[in-house]
């Protein structure tokens, strides 16, 4: 009975609020959902696109692997390519639509790095992840832009003498500086200006090197047809960097990079086959397997391995723009085209004339001056990004701005 004995007030101030723990409940609950739940907005891939967003960071472990390892492809990509189609002319080839056909039909190649790692479990991105409709559509635009650029490039260089092709292609590096700079603000400095000026002088000193190449029964509207398909594949070719640069920068990694590359070959080889079918091109290719110097077999042989080539060249353009920028990516295709000539001197034994040393001489100095400035930026900006970290780990420190401020 002692228990009825107290107060109203006793029994208040004795009694816990019953809403007390209630809310505590409700603050804990909500701080577990902060911590275990993710933005709304996040998927639940975004430690890994983290992850690989890096893969543009000269911090990152994976960039410097990448870079050598696209440049590569590039480089074999470029100079294998070169020498097959050479092999080819040089034995009976001459079908435009094949040579056409040949720089995009590789895309197959890219199912293996697609596919692969997923199913062995190298990685727990899944393809295509992230692959929204618009980067599907910006895909399928510049595919059919490069099917469109390598016909014009084929029927170039089928009409026009070697040394105007080549004099006419050097300036697709003007005008990827150009379009850089109206596209994506690319900024001009003595670095790039030089190694532009350079090429270029390079490309210029090989043309004149092989002035009096020229096909045998070419007519003057022959030429005006070459001359201009090769003006618009160098414009075409300018304009199609900077656009993939603008477009990479929504892509998280160097996978996402291999996807939208397989879509835009599948369209420009949907392009290269149309063609070939109105113009009874593949009657033409099984005509060409049965003249060829070497046999059927060896045509074949030189077919598929040119695929090959060209998908390197093309896998390798696309990561160097990737990784670095579409100036950059422009500049190792162009310089390779002095290492294109080398690789004539070397497998065919053509003759390495004294404009031939010059040149070559000329675009590597331009080429080196040109990654040795590359160099220097990235230290430069290896050592920012190292300075803001380190800032902005020095700001987590409970009072520690608080302590230096009082001090």
């Amino acid at each position: 009975m002692e228990g009825t004995s107290e107060s109203p007030y006793d029994q208040f101030l004795s009694t816990p609020p019953p809403q007390n723990h209630q809310n505590d409940d409700d603050i804990e609950s909500v701080d577990h959902e902060h911590e275990e739940q993710p933005p709304p907005n996040v998927s639940p891939f975004t430690d890994i696109i983290e992850e690989q967003v890096d893969h543009k960071s000269y911090t990152n472990k994976r960039y410097k692997p990448l870079l050598v390892f696209n440049y590569l492809l590039l480089f074999v990509g470029s100079v294998s390519a070169s020498l097959l189609s050479k092999y080819y002319f040089n034995h009976n080839g001459s079908s435009k639509w094949v040579s056409t056909l040949v720089q995009s039909a590789g895309f197959p190649i890219l199912l293996i790095p697609i596919f692969l790692p997923p199913l062995f479990h190298c990685t727990k991105r899944r393809p295509f992840t992230d692959f929204h409709q618009n980067m599907l559509w910006y895909s399928i635009f510049v595919g059919f832009m490069l099917g469109f650029n390598n016909l014009l490039i084929s029927w170039g260089v089928s009409y026009l003498p070697v040394s105007t092709s080549a004099l006419l292609l050097s300036s697709q590096l003007v005008f990827t500086l150009i379009m850089s700079v109206i596209i994506v603000k690319q900024k001009i400095t003595f670095s790039n200006l030089n190694c532009v000026v350079l090429i270029t002088l390079s490309s210029i000193l090989l043309a004149l090197n092989n002035s009096n190449e020229r096909p045998e029964g070419l007519t003057q509207k022959q030429y005006f047809i070459g001359f201009f398909c090769t003006i618009g594949a160098g414009l075409c070719f300018s304009l199609y960097l900077p656009i993939m640069e603008m477009i990479y920068k929504q892509v998280y990694s160097y996978e996402m990079v291999m996807e939208m590359q397989l879509i835009m070959e599948i369209a420009a080889t949907v392009v290269a086959v149309i063609g070939m079918t109105c113009d009874e091109g593949f009657d033409q290719m099984k005509k060409e397997a049965k003249i060829f110097d070497k046999g059927s077999t060896l045509y074949w042989v030189t077919i598929f391995s040119t695929v090959v080539a060209w998908q390197c060249c093309f896998m390798g353009t696309a990561g160097m723009v990737f990784l670095t920028t579409s100036l950059t990516g422009g500049i190792c295709s162009t310089a390779l085209l002095s290492m294109n000539v080398l690789g004539g001197v070397l497998v065919y034994r053509d003759h390495l004339g004294s404009l031939k040393a010059v040149a070559t001489s000329l675009c590597v100095w331009g080429f080196c001056s040109y990654v040795f400035g590359m160099y220097i930026k990235m230290k430069q900006e290896k050592a920012q990004e190292g300075h803001r970290s380190s800032g902005s780990s020095t700001e987590l420190i409970p009072g520690g701005n608080r302590g230096d401020h009082q001090a």
